[in-house]
């Protein structure tokens, strides 16, 4: 039963390390560390909670007590928490982090299936979460729909004394950038006027590349851009 129970651990933790080592990669809030604390934490819960509820009956068998998925149900409700946490809202009204909240969520989930038994299942899926973050976003990046291969950028552009954000603004569609929104920056200074501009390029596109391009349109003072 302990050997057992050792090796539901030793499974969960390697499964939560499949998933935080996909997180740690792209440099996100939730990493490695914490896909294995809650992997196997979620996994000791339910074993503790499965365990808990069997009384020996005698004679090799054991009769249920309580409900033995109790712990594992207030997992899934609790680690919200955690996940609700790593959910941020940029000051340029992009809301980030859903994916890696998803992931602490299906850590539990593996933990719990690992801890239940279901070590097959929770390989597997593991493997589905694993192609559905990296794999299918390649594809429909490249073979998917237009809408789908751009990605946003935003720019805050500084322009000189006298000249007109539409000047710069009809410059960027011949940037190959399609402009989808544009908000007025309020500044202090007299001499120079800001303005941000949320554009739509192709997710191949170098954020470099547009940033040398717009930094040398006249009459912009200075650009700082926001992507990837």
């Amino acid at each position: 039963m302990y050997h057992h129970d050792i090796l539901k651990l030793v499974v969960s933790a390697a499964l939560g390390m499949l998933l935080g080592l996909e997180r740690e990669m792209k440099r996100k809030p939730l990493g490695l560390r914490t896909c294995l604390v809650i992997s196997i934490a979620s996994c000791l819960l339910t074993i503790v909670s499965v365990d808990a509820s069997l009384v020996p009956a005698g004679a090799g068998t054991n009769v249920i007590r309580t409900d033995p998925m109790r712990l594992a149900a207030q997992i899934v409700s609790g680690i919200g928490f955690l996940g609700a946490g790593v959910i941020m809202r940029r000051s340029n009204e992009v809301i980030s982090g859903l994916t890696t909240a998803a992931m602490v969520w299906a850590s539990a989930g593996i933990g719990i299936a690992v801890g239940a038994g279901f070590y097959a299942q929770a390989l597997f899926g593991v493997v589905l979460l694993l192609i559905s973050v990296e794999l299918v976003p390649w594809v429909l990046q490249r073979r998917g729909p237009h809408v789908l291969r751009e990605k946003e950028v935003t720019m805050t552009i500084r322009l000189a004394e006298g000249v007109r954000a539409s000047d710069v603004l009809g410059q960027l569609p011949v940037l190959e950038c399609r402009v989808e929104r544009v908000r007025n920056t309020p500044s202090g200074d007299k001499v120079f006027r800001e303005f941000t501009v949320v554009c739509l390029v192709e997710r191949r596109a170098a954020v470099t590349d547009l940033f040398d391009a717009v930094a040398h349109l006249p009459g912009v003072v200075s650009v700082d851009v926001l992507g990837s």
